[in-house]
């Protein structure tokens, strides 16, 4: 490992999304006084992407808002950005080798090349119209077609087609496949609960419907159902989820499963390569398994994490995770895993739209849903970095009340 203040090592990074802006910036941030090359296959300087469905996308917010740093941080912190696409990794020798042919050595090398979005596997996939959101030019495009459009459909019910139905700025149908909406991600009382707000802006929502075809003579003109219905679609938004770009580490010969397999550093079996955000599979100290997660948190904290290993304060990747989506007039803030829950506390008021949902298994606290109630997130993400996580029966002594929680625990 490089020691901070060495100028004798290079540090490559491979994506330039959320975690690998994130990796550069928190090597400068900890001392490292090597050389530092961040490898991004859009051009510009790295932006963040939530906010591309929903206010770039609304207009309201525009291109320099999107942006991590502007340029100059770049050259002021001794950073240098290189446009291109990462073609193969050379082990044996250190070097990953760009389209063009040339060749960028490393010692350390870090691989944030984040994910792609997941294609609708029917006929008339490829038709005009039909679009993905992913990165800036998507949006772009995206925003253009919408204004002309008269007929939306919107296919998966996941975070990025109901924020998308949400900034859209008009009626829009929203078919998902599962039989309720935000399925991986969301209890049945979220998923509940949004899909009547969706259906109260005026969206329709279709759930337990697959699609088998999309129609039309050189652009889209309709979607068929599994049930043999037809939409009129002149706009199709296909969003059914996305897949870690791991092809570059698989080449390489490093393990891969549902994403880069990684150590609780975040290492691969070589030592010399980490895999961060949404490309890494890495053991989840909350979820007790091999994880890979798809947020903001965890590309941000998994970057802070290989930096200082770099650095040399190597400590295993432990952090809370958690995730957020603004949809029409709710924010949802989860922390922690939702997986085989056993049991459900809704505290507050579901009909005014200001909830939380308590998730237990074997009656421990795993999950914490807030549906505008920003105190209750707090409070949970308070007792989820304590020592111990509350049970069902501490959490019933304070009557569900997180804040009063809290308090208690602190008193103690």
């Amino acid at each position: 490992m490089s020691t901070v203040g060495t100028g004798s090592e290079t540090v490559l990074v491979v994506g330039g999304g959320q975690s690998g802006f994130q990796a550069v910036a928190s090597l400068r941030d900890k001392g490292f006084a090597g050389r530092v090359v961040l490898v991004g296959d859009e051009p510009g300087v790295p932006y963040q992407r939530p906010p591309l469905s929903k206010a770039y996308l609304k207009g309201t917010a525009g291109d320099e808002a999107l942006r991590l740093r502007p340029e100059d941080f770049f050259a002021e912190k001794d950073i240098q950005l290189v446009a291109g696409r990462v073609r193969s990794l050379d082990r044996g020798a250190a070097q990953a080798v760009l389209e063009d042919g040339s060749k960028l050595n490393y010692d350390h090398l870090v691989l944030a090349t984040g994910a792609r979005n997941r294609t609708l596997p029917v006929p008339g996939a490829d038709l005009e119209g039909v679009l993905m959101l992913r990165t800036r030019e998507d949006a772009d495009r995206l925003r253009a077609e919408l204004a002309a459009a008269r007929d939306v459909v919107v296919i998966g019910g996941g975070f990025i087609g109901l924020e998308f139905a949400s900034h859209a700025g008009r009626p829009v149908t929203v078919v998902e496949a599962q039989d309720r909406l935000l399925a991986r991600v969301a209890s049945p009382e979220v998923s509940e609960f949004f899909a009547r707000l969706h259906r109260d802006a005026g969206h329709t929502v279709l759930l337990g419907t697959g699609v088998t075809a999309l129609h039309g003579e050189g652009r889209v003109e309709s979607v068929e159902l599994s049930d043999g219905r037809r939409l009129p679609a002149d706009l199709v938004v296909v969003a059914v989820g996305v897949v870690p770009e791991t092809g570059l580490a698989e080449a390489a010969g490093l393990p891969v499963t549902n994403g880069v397999v990684v150590d609780e550093h975040l290492r691969t079996e070589d030592p010399k390569i980490f895999a961060i955000g949404d490309c890494a599979n890495f053991p989840c100290v909350q979820a007790g398994a091999a994880t890979r997660l798809e947020s903001v948190q965890n590309a941000v904290d998994q970057a802070r994490c290989v930096a200082a290993s770099i650095t040399g304060g190597s400590a295993p990747y432990d952090s809370l995770p958690w995730f957020w989506t603004d949809q029409t007039a709710a924010k949802l803030q989860i922390v922690g895993i939702l997986a085989n829950a056993d049991q459900t506390v809704v505290t507050g008021d579901l009909a005014e739209g200001k909830f939380s949902v308590l998730s237990f298994r074997d009656g421990v606290l795993i999950a914490v849903e807030s549906v505008n109630r920003p105190a209750d997130h707090i409070a949970a993400r308070r007792l989820f970095t304590a020592e111990q996580r509350p049970s069902y029966a501490d959490l019933k002594a304070s009557a569900f009340d997180l804040k009063a929680h809290v308090k208690s625990r602190s008193a103690a």
